[in-house]
């Protein structure tokens, strides 16, 4: 079930999920010219790479951007957290108990997160905005993954200001058969698959005034 309108423009809760890039944005350099020779700079002593070596720096780049550096984000966090699995099939672990008030069902909220595939891709992040997602938590303004994960319930305790948690969600927790972002027909055009399980990192700010 999506997610009703939210009280902040967030690709969360509306499913648009606008701050991804689109496929094929990013290019690679190119030239017209061969690349010169691998040479030394007699002043800055500096390296000028060949065409072959610079493609593979440039791929090495990205393996190491796809694998390495979310690892070592996770392990900058706490490394790695053991889930608890709740009877619904969500999972969690607490990477910090905040100690201000709990999330109470109805309260306008503020909360940072991370979404991410379970392959490491990360499809969103409030962070990258500079800004909090602002809602209405535990009345089906987001996935439901989210309100129990955040209010609590079902073996889940609810999450304290100043609070971050992981979150495993199943996909009936969140975006199901349908996916999200998608774009056509294609379940290979959506930036959630169907059927997806979702992690997310979530850090509850505390409660919004309004």
């Amino acid at each position: 079930m999506a997610p009703a309108a939210s009280t902040s423009a967030s690709p969360l809760s509306r499913l648009l999920l606008v701050s991804l890039p689109k496929p094929g944005a990013a290019r690679h350099p190119s030239s017209s010219s061969p690349a010169p020779p691998c040479q030394q700079d007699a002043a800055a002593g500096g390296l000028v790479l060949r065409r072959r070596e610079a493609a593979v720096a440039v791929l090495s780049t990205a393996v190491l951007s796809r694998f390495v550096l979310p690892a070592a984000a996770g392990a900058a966090d706490g490394g790695e957290c053991p889930l608890e699995v709740a009877p619904s099939g969500l999972a969690f672990c607490d990477r910090v108990v905040g100690t201000g008030a709990a999330a109470q069902e109805g309260q306008l909220i503020r909360a940072h997160y991370t979404g991410r595939l379970e392959d490491g891709t990360v499809f969103d992040s409030s962070y990258k905005r500079g800004k909090p997602l602002t809602f209405r938590v535990g009345v089906g303004e987001v996935i439901k993954g989210w309100d129990q994960g955040i209010v609590g319930g079902e073996g889940i305790p609810p999450m304290l200001a100043g609070g971050k948690r992981t979150l495993k969600l199943p996909p009936a927790l969140a975006y199901g058969e349908k996916g999200a972002g998608c774009r056509g027909w294609e379940p290979t055009s959506c930036v959630i698959p169907p059927n997806s399980t979702l992690l997310f990192d979530v850090e509850y700010v505390g409660r919004a005034s309004g």
